[in-house]
């Protein structure tokens, strides 16, 4: 392949677009690799598309290794299909939602276990037929709230999705694991730095569950790792170690303190340590968050409070995880009003049962556990209230935010907290959607088996916003080999023997099996020519210039930054070597 920057559709820009907030998003627009269309909607340029098209071969090349069979499902669906698994109201406003010219629903696809599901149920009826895994590198649709980042988190993007189907959970159990392993072979590849985290399924359903998140700064989602044992969790999917459960005999009476003007936890416990001589830390409080929760295609919205520690806040990421597919928002002042049992400010657990309202706990709120919480007075606490004793929680939930220095649940060491970005995402399904299909195998003794799913995602056009992310420095990209628009950028720097020189050159190395970008630009200064060949970061950098008079030329490593004269004469066999 050889491109010449005199006739590529290139034009790079000098300025960072005026929406840009992450690395990624600047240098891809800036570089000419795509350009915005809407809200979360890109166009891919040719330099673009060379680096999409090649991480997408890296994905077909490994999960063919692995077995998977490549098949092609339509973007545009029929509502029946997700009406079948709920899911056509349980995604909500993520859906684009669409009807044609007779009044007939669609969808454009956000994922397709439906059509996977019902594709092997036409297809197959055998236990002989399994197992069997198939994938697709597809445009899926989301109608994302706040589409943002460039590409990072898009309204239309490219993703890979394979579903396994096998007999029984030990081949469900082989299969996860042989896309696990293929996960690990194609990030490799790319060059991504990644960490396999546990995770939450979500909408999705299924059992166990793993991201492969890239750690970086930009990141939307909050992962927990530790050093001292390798666990590590997406926050989502963080579990709490409860502590041991105290007796109730001997706990002090509950009792009931004035506290007015009181309005946050630390006035509370700096008024009742002052005021009442207690010792307490906003630890040793409980606070009472209510929300209300509705489920998706349905009219009924239920209350409900979630008691957390009172020196942590309530992370709505974890919340919403937790209550997945119900959808929670924070109760407004026209909802206490409607439930005048509900002091606000003031709320303790002591009358939830008697309101009928679900009261769901903090794992570190056990039995015997003694609190500082609101008396359902307005301007009054009450002091000594005991699990178990004075209130008895319907169950426990993972809501509070997890922050570093939190014990590690499977070794109590402490634990990091970073930043990553989702790129790819492991599910053992089950049988979820083979139930909602009724997709069975006629077992060898003539009964019906039914079949257990595998749902594995790569986000392949966000693999290379990823890519940018991890792989840039204040000049530009920088590429690695593997997924590069070109292995080499030739760059002749004006003079027109110099220009000359630089095409000899990439036709001597197009036809040794190189992919070539040669600037052979005339009317461009020597100057843009070096910035751009910095901003589009290929790997190997060729400077032909001054020094072609004594025949040599500047061979430049991207990556590393080295630089070193090479003589003309030996300059494909050097470059040659550097690229392989």
């Amino acid at each position: 392949m050889l491109l010449r920057m005199s006739s590529l559709f290139l034009r790079t820009l000098r300025d960072d677009p005026a929406d840009a907030e992450v690395p990624s998003h600047k240098l891809l627009v800036r570089a000419g690799f795509v350009r915005r269309v809407a809200p979360g909607i890109y166009s891919w340029l040719p330099l673009g598309k060379l680096v999409l098209e090649n991480v997408t071969r890296i994905v077909r090349e490994e999960m063919n290794r692995m077995g998977g069979q490549e098949v092609l499902f339509p973007a545009l669906l029929p509502r029946e299909y997700y009406e079948a698994t709920g899911r056509w109201t349980e995604y909500g406003d993520l859906l684009f939602r669409l009807q044609d010219r007779k009044g007939s629903d669609y969808l454009l696809g956000p994922t397709h276990e439906e059509l996977f599901t019902d594709m092997v149920k036409g297809e197959y009826s055998s236990y002989k037929d399994y197992p069997v895994t198939l994938y697709q590198i597809q445009t899926k649709y989301r109608d994302e709230a706040r589409p943002r980042a460039g590409i990072l988190r898009g309204r239309e993007f490219l993703m890979k999705d394979s579903y396994s189907f096998d007999l029984d959970d030990d081949g469900l159990k082989r299969s996860y694991e042989q896309h696990r392993e293929t996960y690990i072979r194609t990030f490799d590849r790319l060059g991504i730095e990644y960490k396999i985290v546990f995770a939450t399924s979500g909408a999705m359903g299924g059992s166990a569950s793993e991201e492969f998140l890239a750690p970086t700064p930009t990141g939307e989602d909050t992962f927990v790792a530790c050093h001292s044992c390798g666990y590590a969790a997406n926050a989502e999917a963080v579990t709490t170690t409860p502590p041991a459960v105290r007796d109730l005999d001997g706990a002090a009476p509950m009792r009931v303190l004035d506290t007015p003007d009181t309005p946050t936890i630390e006035s509370l416990v700096s008024y009742v340590n002052e005021r009442h001589g207690l010792s307490v830390t906003a630890a040793d409080t409980l606070k009472n968050v209510v929300v209300k929760v509705t489920t998706p295609g349905s009219d009924k919205v239920e209350t409900l409070i979630v008691g957390v520690p009172g020196d942590r806040e309530v992370d709505f990421k974890r919340l919403e995880a937790a209550l997945s597919p119900g959808e929670p928002a924070i109760f407004e002042a026209a909802d206490f009003a409607a439930h005048p049992g509900l002091v606000r400010g003031y709320i303790g657990p002591q009358v939830l049962r008697e309101l009928g309202i679900r009261y769901l706990v903090d794992p570190r709120v056990v039995t015997g556990t003694s609190w500082v919480t609101g008396a359902n007075e307005p301007g009054k606490h009450a002091v000594d209230v005991v699990a178990g004793r004075d209130f008895v929680p319907d169950g426990t939930i993972e809501a509070a935010e997890v922050r570093a220095g939190d014990p590690c649940p499977r070794c109590g060491s402490p634990l990091s907290i970073d930043r990553g970005i989702e790129i790819g995402h492991i599910f053992q399904l089950g049988r979820k959607y083979a139930d909602a299909a009724g997709l069975d195998a006629l077992g060898p003794d003539g009964k019906p088996v039914r079949i257990t799913m595998g749902s594995y995602g790569i986000g392949v056009s966000r693999a290379v916003a990823v890519i940018a992310e991890q792989a840039h420095d204040q000049l530009g990209l920088v590429w690695p080999r593997e997924v590069a628009p070109a292995d080499v950028h030739i760059v002749g720097t004006g003079k027109e023997n110099q220009v000359e020189a630089a095409l000899e050159l990439a036709g001597e190395l197009e036809a040794q099996g190189l992919r070539v970008l040669v600037d052979d630009r005339a009317q461009v200064s020597p100057g843009v020519k070096f910035k751009d060949a910095e901003l589009l970061g290929l790997p190997t950098i060729v400077v032909i210039g001054r020094g072609l008079s004594q025949g040599v030329i500047e061979l430049r490593d991207r990556v590393t930054g080295v630089k070193e004269e090479i003589p003309l004469a030996e300059a494909a066999t050097r470059i040659l070597a550097a690229c392989r």
